[in-house]
């Protein structure tokens, strides 16, 4: 059985944490530890996280990047669960994900989707499935693969370990899963499961200039990366590398026969 840490970056969302670390008290299988990064909140953040169990570590440079980054960095077992605060886990997360990444060593890191817990009685799922399907089917055809999705994600430690120095730490103007994303492929494998799901809030998507800012990030995001981002290159990359798998597995084939 893979052992997990299960990293939440806060920044006064004492009220949301108190949800979702309760909602991580029930689960089947129960996470090893639970890592609450403090990140400059004046609410009751450490109270409320030291009060069921978590591990509070302290990060000064502000941002989810840093704050990520350093839960990060503090896990100890052997997956790396990443919810935000406002993210409510149902009870089968963990299994489902460790089940997963049991089955198929070769995923680096498995990501999923999710839907809103506290959006408009009409029309909530029909929201989040576009922006959601929205989210994934643009930086997964800009960047050629499936990017993660910071609310809920499960990423092996030593695929962490192996590009830890390489993210970007800072900027509050950074998607810090989409340049995780683009620091972990294509050398690392990241696999989409829609049985990994968990209840969002619909809170950024109240006003219209929260989900404008959402957008920006995400271009600065693959502009703070360029080249590495560049669409172009990536699937150049993919092609080849299909080319030379079906040279290969056609060459074992006829050596075969």
């Amino acid at each position: 059985m893979l052992t997990i840490s299960v990293v939440i970056p806060v920044k006064n969302d004492a009220v949301a944490l108190r949800a979702c670390m309760a909602a991580l008290a029930v689960q089947t299988v129960p996470p090893d530890e639970i890592i609450v990064v403090y990140n400059g909140s004046c609410d009751e953040t450490v109270r409320v996280a030291r009060g069921l169990g978590a591990r509070v570590i302290t990060e000064s440079v502000p941002g989810i990047p840093a704050a990520a980054s350093a839960g990060y960095d503090a896990a100890r077992f052997d997956v790396i669960g990443r919810l935000d605060a406002d993210s409510v886990a149902p009870p089968t997360w963990i299994e489902d994900g460790i089940r997963i990444l049991t089955a198929d060593p070769g995923i680096d890191a498995l990501t999923g989707s999710g839907s809103f817990y506290d959006g408009p009685r009409r029309g909530s799922r029909t929201i989040a499935a576009l922006y959601l399907g929205a989210y994934f089917g643009t930086f997964k055809l800009t960047l050629g693969e499936t990017p993660l999705f910071g609310s809920n994600f499960f990423i092996r430690r030593r695929a962490w370990q192996s590009v830890a120095t390489s993210v970007h730490r800072s900027g509050v103007h950074i998607h810090d899963d989409l340049d995780l994303t683009i620091h972990l492929t294509p050398n690392h494998r990241i696999a989409f499961d829609p049985a990994i799901t968990v209840g969002i809030s619909y809170r950024p998507f109240t006003h219209a200039s929260s989900f404008v800012l959402r957008v920006q990030r995400g271009f600065w995001t693959l502009l703070r990366n360029w080249p590495r981002s560049s669409s172009t290159l990536r699937w150049r990359r993919k092609l080849l590398n299909r080319q030379r798998t079906i040279r290969t597995n056609y060459k074992g084939t006829r050596f075969t026969q």
